[in-house]
């Protein structure tokens, strides 16, 4: 029964739609850093070249209707396993929380076959009994909680029936999973903290919170690359930097990767800021 049930899931979940954009992309180059404003214009003229003159067709596999931890190894597992196939159809594939997302352009390709074959796929085994595929990779990350660079510790310590040290130890020990990279540039949504963590969101937005800031809601961390607003309670300081655009890799972090914030003092923490 368990078999059928997660094959409806599948089968009543996987679609595909096209659409055709017209829009205007302005890239903002403020923040990387980068003085080189000629770089930036001609990525700006070409990306909306590309994107107004594609059609695209998306393909979303789903695996579940909330977050889950066999959900989110589905949807790892199923994108590692159709990048390995290297289909020439597919421009670009990503998972989500629960999903697998796949682009493949109109123009060039029909859809029809594609989903046929995924669902070839997805018949193939059990999805959420996967395994997490190979080469992911294990960070571990010097963090200051609390004191005045993560003032919500206490706060949400509170909320969550915990002591500070108690909360902090929770957070340092728990080996997170990268669930999903989005919303902003190798912004990682991680996961999962112990079920006493189901803390909200707050009903208040924190008007600004600094790059490498870890925040926590819903039993998962974020961790941001920018300055950001956020409706997440601020616990963490850290000196990671989830998006480098002056890389030749500015996305360090991949979905399945771990993490382990590993508590440090705030005079460590500045000794560790000064080297960097």
């Amino acid at each position: 029964m368990r078999r059928l049930i997660f094959l409806v899931a599948i089968f009543t979940s996987m679609y595909g739609s096209s659409q055709e954009l017209n829009c205007a992309v302005v890239v903002n180059a403020q923040q990387t850093g980068n003085e080189n404003v000629q770089v930036f214009k001609t990525l700006e003229k070409q990306l909306n070249e590309f994107v107004n003159n594609t059609r695209w067709t998306k393909i979303i596999v789903t695996f579940s209707g909330t977050l889950s931890e066999p959900a989110n190894r589905a949807a790892i597992a199923f994108r590692a396993a159709v990048s390995e196939m290297e289909w020439s159809e597919i421009e670009e594939s990503n998972s989500t929380l629960v999903s697998t997302f796949l682009r493949i352009d109109l123009s060039v390709h029909k859809s029809e076959p594609i989903i046929e074959r995924l669902q070839e796929l997805v018949d193939s085994k059990d999805w959420l009994s996967a395994l997490l595929p190979t080469g992911r990779t294990l960070w571990r990350v010097p963090t200051l909680f609390g004191t005045g660079r993560a003032p919500q510790l206490a706060e949400a310590a509170e909320l969550a029936g915990r002591t500070v040290e108690q909360a902090v130890t929770d957070f340092s020990t728990t080996r997170m999973r990268v669930l999903t990279i989005g919303f902003a540039p190798g912004q990682p949504y991680l996961g999962t903290l112990p079920e006493h963590w189901n803390l909200p969101r707050q009903t208040n937005i924190s008007p600004n919170v600094p790059a490498g800031s870890l925040v926590t809601a819903v039993r998962q961390f974020c961790l941001f690359p920018y300055d950001t607003p956020t409706g997440w309670r601020h616990v963490g300081a850290t000196g990671f930097l989830s998006f480098r655009p002056n890389s030749a890799h500015p996305f360090p972090l991949s979905a399945g990767d771990e993490m382990i914030f590993d508590s440090v003092s705030e005079a460590e923490f500045v000794q560790i800021e000064s080297v960097d």
